[in-house]
């Protein structure tokens, strides 16, 4: 079986990307990836290989490790207590949008779920 390393995985979306060690780029669905297991770019697995409707894809996959996102990387208590009640006011905002019986645009969906996401990733270190 080919190893190789997760290039990008979306959880939302239920796919992504690995990287083989033969340089080969294999499709990733979330349906092949062993129950409880966690995948993220940069996790390393063992996988075999079919050929899918646009090209090769992962058939059963072995995690052999994810990597921890580093403390490091993390930013400090104050800078995210700034970026939180700034996060707190933009959601305020939408929420009283949404009393009114509106939903905010697409675009300005979007960008709130995506901020919601990046402050997800910073808690969950």
């Amino acid at each position: 079986m080919p190893n190789g390393k997760v290039r990008f995985y979306d959880e939302d979306k239920g796919f992504g990307f690995i990287q083989g060690e033969d340089g080969q780029q294999v499709y990733l669905h979330a349906s092949v990836i062993p129950e409880g297991a966690e995948v993220r770019a940069g996790s390393r697995l063992e996988y075999s290989v079919g050929e899918g409707r646009r090209g090769p894809q992962a058939l059963s996959v072995r995690v052999l490790d994810t990597p921890l996102l580093a403390k490091r990387s993390r930013k400090s208590a104050d800078e995210m207590a700034v970026i939180i009640e700034d996060l707190v006011k933009l959601l305020d905002g939408v929420g009283g949008k949404l009393k009114g019986g509106q939903y905010p645009e697409r675009q300005a969906s979007r960008q709130v779920a995506t901020m919601l996401r990046r402050v997800a990733d910073d808690f969950d270190v």
